[in-house]
């Protein structure tokens, strides 16, 4: 009689456990050389890819497994995928149906639970055909190039970052700023920016140094909105790397949380950093790291006067997203997105503009100061002086105080009589 018991309950759980896995939600990410789709699941799952040509289609089999997401609502505007079709086979087993309209380079991996995420299936789409960078220095570029500054807005994609009250994301916050951040730059004589991430999708964060690097940025600032266990922490702060251990247990803290941001956004195992072992050495043989502690304070004595600081020097912790041995790079927190108050003044337009302008102003006075060779800047200050565009907030004395030289002859050098100036007037700052 026992037997015959344990007999029927191994049998109802076999059956039962036929269908122990669901996927329970589907969604797809644009960037702008892949598609990304993700099938969220409520356990591990086996699958194949199998990619079929005449009619071109790519075919997801995932072993064990329901689908209890719709797959009618993804928008495949934009994207090689034409149409998204589902059935099972070998009576439990699901096949998904990408028909499409374009080549691309497909790769699938599944990605296992963690505190943040679950269980997941992901399927990234890469355009064959790929799109050329923005911006890049040139060696056939006389010797008066713009200083380029990558701006990389952080998380993205399916990695929302930090929640604040009334569901303020951090990826949206941090995006409106770096745009902001960007357009002034542009904006500006012997500048240009480019954007890591222009949309909602995700990058590694190797990726974001690599595409720094392939556009030869002379400076890579990524924008984020720190949270804290504490709903009490708040300020602003400015991050660079550290090779010997963080300065400070929040900064720590920070650290690995922003570090965890790819168990989120989701990378292979071909996405593991095989330069970090060599980066920490070439930091401590060249310039790099005082570069992003120097051009660091800078921007964080602008900041002040926006926000207040949560540290009144730049603190160093072991960013991933900062190890590039070639690029000075610095991370700046601009507020506390789990802070009730500051929360609500980063999701306001008003306070993202100020803080992208205070970003702004710090990294330009830094390049204004100390051009790199080969620059427009550094070859306006070999001329006998420099150039100098007039932003929001900016004062004639402010001025004269930054570049060290005297109001009075800040206003003769440029024949200025009184105090008023204008957005966008243009100044000469004679070498001191």
């Amino acid at each position: 009689m026992n037997r015959a018991w344990t007999l029927i309950v191994l049998g109802w759980l076999t059956v039962s456990s036929a269908w122990a896995v669901e996927v329970h939600d589907v969604r797809l990410w644009r960037a702008p050389d892949h598609t990304r789709i993700v099938f969220d699941l409520t356990g591990p799952a086996q699958h194949k890819l199998i990619v079929l040509s005449n009619p071109s289609r790519i075919v997801l089999d995932i072993q064990d497994i329901q689908l209890r997401a719709e797959l009618s609502g993804l928008k495949l505007t934009d994207t090689p995928v034409q149409l998204i079709r589902s059935g099972v086979r070998d009576g439990d087993d699901l096949r998904i149906v990408l028909e499409m309209g374009a080549q691309v380079d497909p790769r699938s991996f599944a990605l296992k639970a963690n505190e943040q995420a679950g269980d997941r299936l992901v399927l990234d789409l890469y355009d064959q055909q790929v799109r050329v960078a923005d911006v890049k220095k040139s060696v056939k570029q006389s010797a008066k190039r713009d200083i380029i500054i990558a701006i990389d807005a952080g998380h993205g994609g399916e990695d929302p970052g930090a929640l604040g009250p009334g569901r303020v994301r951090e990826k949206d916050v941090v995006l409106s700023i770096a745009k902001e951040l960007s357009a002034l730059f542009k904006a500006d004589t012997g500048f240009q920016s480019t954007m890591i991430r222009s949309g909602d999708y995700y990058i590694s964060l190797r990726g974001r140094r690599d595409l720094a690097r392939k556009r030869q940025a002379d400076l890579f600032v990524s924008i984020h909105a720190d949270a804290f266990k504490r709903k009490q922490a708040n300020g602003a702060s400015v991050y660079a790397l550290s090779t010997r251990g963080a300065t400070s247990t929040a900064a720590s803290y920070l650290a690995k949380r922003e570090n965890a941001a790819d168990l989120v956004g989701g990378v292979t195992l071909s996405d593991k950093d095989d330069l970090l072992a060599g980066v920490l050495a070439d930091l401590s043989m060249t310039s790099t790291l005082d570069t992003s502690l120097k051009l660091g304070d800078s921007v964080l004595r602008n900041v002040d006067d926006v926000a207040r600081l949560h540290k009144k020097n730049v603190e160093q912790a072991g960013f991933a997203v900062l190890k590039s041995p070639d690029i000075p790079s610095i991370l700046v927190e601009t507020g506390f997105i789990s802070n009730p108050q500051e929360s609500k003044k980063l999701a306001t337009r008003s306070y993202q503009k100020r803080m992208a302008h205070a970003i702004h102003r710090g990294i330009r006075d830094w390049f204004l100061a100390h051009p790199p060779s080969g620059t427009l800047l550094a070859w306006q200050k070999k001329q006998g002086g420099q150039q100098y565009v007039i932003a929001r907030g900016d004062t004639l004395s402010d001025i004269a105080q930054r570049f060290s030289i005297s109001l009075a002859d800040l206003k003769s050098y440029n024949s200025i009589t009184s105090s008023k100036i204008m957005v966008g007037q243009k100044l000469t700052i004679p070498n001191s």
